[in-house]
């Protein structure tokens, strides 16, 4: 597994995680998500930044992503 980012903020009611990235991710991977209480793999669904669709992104961006659970500031996000 690739560290590829980590969680910088969750909203809850959206269920949606802005993920502060460090590597490359697009529409399809596989991502696995660790933290203290965190520890599930979902595909990549639909991701924004600034509230536009893209179908990928990379260093130095934050993009908003679907999440399927509840994720906490400072977990890490792997590519599988």
């Amino acid at each position: 597994m690739e560290k590829i980012g980590r969680i910088a903020h969750y909203f809850t009611r959206l269920g949606v995680g802005v993920v502060e990235l460090e590597g490359k991710i697009a529409e399809g991977d596989t991502i696995a998500l660790k933290g203290s209480t965190t520890d599930f793999k979902q595909k990549v669904g639909s991701m924004e930044i600034n509230g536009e669709k893209v179908k990928e992104a990379g260093p130095g961006q934050s993009i908003g992503l679907k999440l399927e659970e509840r994720v906490r500031p400072g977990d890490e996000v792997f590519k599988v």
